[in-house]
């Protein structure tokens, strides 16, 4: 048994460096800015550097979200001492974020230190579940966050840029040297804000993640090669897109017309 008051040991397989800079936990809730009545969520709460600057916003309610079952156990004390806040021991790849949303009556402020090894998985899971959310301000790898603020034509712009902007606005905060975790990791990190649009900059195609995922699979070919097997020369040349361009220098809405095409042809 863990001695009483015992840091609960680090799990490697959950990629946990836990924040504790007093100034970057500052700089992250001015950001953040709560308001009365608004429901924030955290997750990976870890040992609760930031938890408890957020359970202490007495006007919101908190839930947090744990997977591991040591450091929920060394959380649960502070949160009973906030009956407005819920600590949920559970996989947040998971976690059903609509329902919460639904539970607490409106829709969910995001805020985390995400794990690296499942930040982009856990970013297409949060959005999927974009309606029950209002913005997200996130800890990331900084390269993860170059990537989704990226504009086309550039080494960064991919995958992820492209499947999540017509559903977030997305930007760089700032960035956050190693030393401010316990253990430090190797890279740099940086805290990004990503707003929820009311509505999705283009009624996204039901193709649309297809194209995107071919289109990236192998970056280096032009489009006429990486989408060969989904659409013809004369097909790309149609949605007036030059079929000999590389994907990187393709607008979102550029993919969305080519998913259409696709649409049309009835794939």
């Amino acid at each position: 048994m863990r001695p009483a008051g015992a840091a609960a040991p680090r799990r490697k397989r959950f990629g946990q460096h836990f924040l504790h800079d007093p100034a970057v936990l500052e700089r992250i809730m001015e950001a953040l800015a709560p308001r009365a009545g608004q429901h924030l969520v955290e997750i990976g709460p870890g040992r609760g550097a930031l938890t408890r600057h957020l359970a202490e916003r007495r006007d919101c309610t908190l839930d947090a979200i744990e997977i591991d079952r040591d450091l929920a156990q060394l959380l649960a004390p502070l949160f009973a001492d906030f009956p407005r806040c819920q600590l949920h021991q559970a996989d947040v790849l998971e976690f059903d974020f609509a329902a919460l949303a639904r539970a607490r009556g409106a829709r969910l402020r995001i805020i985390g230190n995400l794990p690296y090894n499942i930040s982009t998985p856990l970013l297409f899971h949060l959005l999927a579940q974009a309606s029950a959310i209002d913005d997200l301000h996130v800890m990331l790898q900084r390269e993860v966050v170059e990537r989704l603020v990226a504009p086309p034509g550039g080494k960064d712009y991919g995958r992820l840029t492209v499947m999540l902007a017509p559903y977030v606005a997305a930007e760089s905060l700032f960035d956050v040297g190693p030393g401010a975790f316990r253990p430090p990791p190797r890279v740099w990190s940086a805290v990004a804000r990503l707003r929820v649009r009311a509505e999705p900059l283009f009624a996204v195609s039901p193709h649309y993640a297809a194209v995107v995922s071919a289109a990236f699979m192998q970056r280096r070919k032009t489009l006429r090669n990486a989408l060969g097997e989904l659409l013809s020369r004369e097909q790309i040349a149609g949605c007036g897109v030059d079929p000999g361009a590389r994907p990187e220098t393709l607008s979102p809405a550029d993919f969305n017309n080519l998913a259409v095409r696709l649409d049309r042809a009835g794939a």
